[in-house]
């Protein structure tokens, strides 16, 4: 559905589980009735009862206008260097009249002059790096006209244009070697030795990563993760988000007369998550803590999507950790987070200003995640599209694992010998904003340290926290399945 493709005799879409963003919910629904004068339809198949509010807050947000925001690229260098030698293939260029057509696009309105003779250098003699290597000059400049500089870059350049990556994959290899297809890095990347998941029909247990292959042997216990690929695994967008919010705020005041029917379908469930705990006001920030089996469990609603919680919850793990020293284990959602840890929170320490203060987030996420490999892993992509890599021949091209290996050596000799490459720095900056969502987390914590925070002893899980908990649970190794250790877990409160 997100490809663009339309067959008119469509009628109606099914959006199986919340669809996380209004826009793309949108998008969905225009793959119907796709003729003149029709009116598409999209039902909402909930996979859940609180995407029930996910989809009383789309209904919402659609019939008044608020889609998300599309925030613009802000000078990629990578694209700029790709222009450069398409624009020496197309008839060459010179570069002052280039580069006021270049400052003609919003991405690069603000492109000094400077960091255009960067790029410049960068295709024409490799940078200050790079110039010992044949294949990096790829332009030279005749009379002032900058053009390619042979045939051969030429068709290699024609070979690797556009901008397009795909997600990461890795192989998977029984220990002895048969391969059994391939599978995302991020799902991969997220296992430990021992960890059990389906694939191809089969019950697998992870046993390593070996050069960008993962290594596994088969098992006879049932697993109890399934991997996800990113199409499926979109966060919750910002205006989505504040929907939801808004929706459980209604929820809050008992405005029931005004609910979706969507809302008074899940009504029981919220009040539910009311009678335990509470339910968040949209002027109000949500911690529950929870005692069970000598652990702590904080949890903690934003409702902020799952990528800028990822940050939020290493953010809080590494500030809570330097007011007194703790380990904490951690698990996200779209809704919320888990931190647990072998003492308890206390209110001081949660409520202190630094915890929730968006002063200084680029350098405790920089301490509290492993960056220099983040940025390793992007800038695999910007070495592709800045053709400092080059991904083969068609029908030949390379796999994950040599462009990974490629883009590693040309990263390693510019943090060596070039720590102020801008593409190191572009690398740096994407990780941030991919996969953070810092501009987005920023605003969450500016919003957080000027909500009221309610914190709530809970005698068990609310519904709010049940999900986290299940996550967490799936991805710890038993020889029970997950669905017996939730009844044993469920039947333990109840008596």
């Amino acid at each position: 559905l997100d490809l663009g493709v339309d067959f008119s005799p469509v009628d109606r879409v099914l959006q199986m589980g919340s669809p996380k963003g209004i826009a793309r919910l949108m998008q969905r629904a225009g793959r119907s009735a796709h003729r003149p004068g029709e009116t598409a339809r999209v039902y909402g198949v909930p996979t859940h009862a609180l995407e029930l509010v996910e989809f009383s807050a789309a209904r919402v947000a659609l019939a008044a206008g608020r889609i998300e925001e599309r925030a613009p690229l802000e000078g990629p260098l990578d694209v700029l260097v790709q222009h450069l030698v398409t624009c020496a293939l197309g008839g060459g260029f010179r570069p002052d009249e280039l580069l006021e057509e270049v400052r003609g696009t919003w991405a690069y309105r603000a492109l000094d002059r400077a960091t255009f003779d960067w790029a410049l250098a960068m295709v024409e003699h490799g940078g200050a790096t790079l110039s010992a290597y044949e294949q990096h000059h790829r332009i030279t400049a005749v009379d002032g006209v900058y053009g390619v500089a042979t045939p051969r870059i030429a068709r290699f350049h024609r070979l690797a244009i556009g901008t397009i990556t795909a997600d990461a994959t890795m192989e998977i290899r029984f220990l002895r070697g048969a391969r059994l297809g391939t599978i995302e890095e991020d799902f991969i990347g997220r296992l430990r030795s021992g960890d059990r998941f389906n694939f191809a029909g089969r019950s697998l247990e992870f046993v390593m990563v070996r050069d960008l292959v993962a290594y596994v042997r088969a098992s006879k216990v049932v697993p109890s993760l399934t991997p996800i690929w990113s199409g499926s695994r979109f966060p919750l967008s910002t205006s989505l988000g504040e929907g939801v919010r808004f929706e459980l705020d209604r929820a809050a005041r008992g405005c029931w007369e005004e609910a979706s029917a969507e809302l008074l379908a899940v009504r029981p469930v919220l009040e539910e998550q009311a009678r335990l705990s509470r339910l968040p006001q949209a002027d109000e920030l949500l911690v529950e803590r929870w005692r069970a089996r000598g652990e702590h469990h904080l949890f903690v609603y934003p409702f902020e999507g799952r990528r800028a919680h990822q940050a939020l919850a290493a953010l809080l793990a590494l500030r809570l950790g330097r007011r007194r020293p703790a380990t904490f284990s951690l698990t996200v959602n779209d809704y919320g987070i888990e931190l647990v840890g072998e003492s308890a929170i206390v209110d001081e320490e949660l409520l202190h200003p630094s915890v929730l203060s968006p002063d200084g987030v680029v350098e405790d996420l920089t301490e509290s995640v492993n960056l220099g490999e983040l940025a390793k892993r992007q800038f695999r992509d910007i070495a592709r599209i800045a053709g400092l890599v080059f991904p083969g021949y068609p029908g030949a091209g390379k796999g994950t694992r040599q462009m990974q290996v490629s883009a590693s050596l040309v990263y390693d000799v510019f943090a060596r010998y070039d720590p102020d490459n801008l593409l190191l720095h572009q690398a740096r900056r994407e990780v941030f904003e991919q996969q953070f969502e810092l501009t987005r987390l920023e605003r969450a914590l500016d919003r957080m340290g000027h909500s009221r925070v309610t914190v709530v002893d809970i005698p068990h899980p609310t519904p709010l926290a049940f999900p986290l908990v299940i996550d967490r649970l799936g991805s710890r190794l038993s020889t029970e399945q997950l669905i017996t250790r939730v009844q044993k877990m469920i039947a333990g409160w109840q008596g």
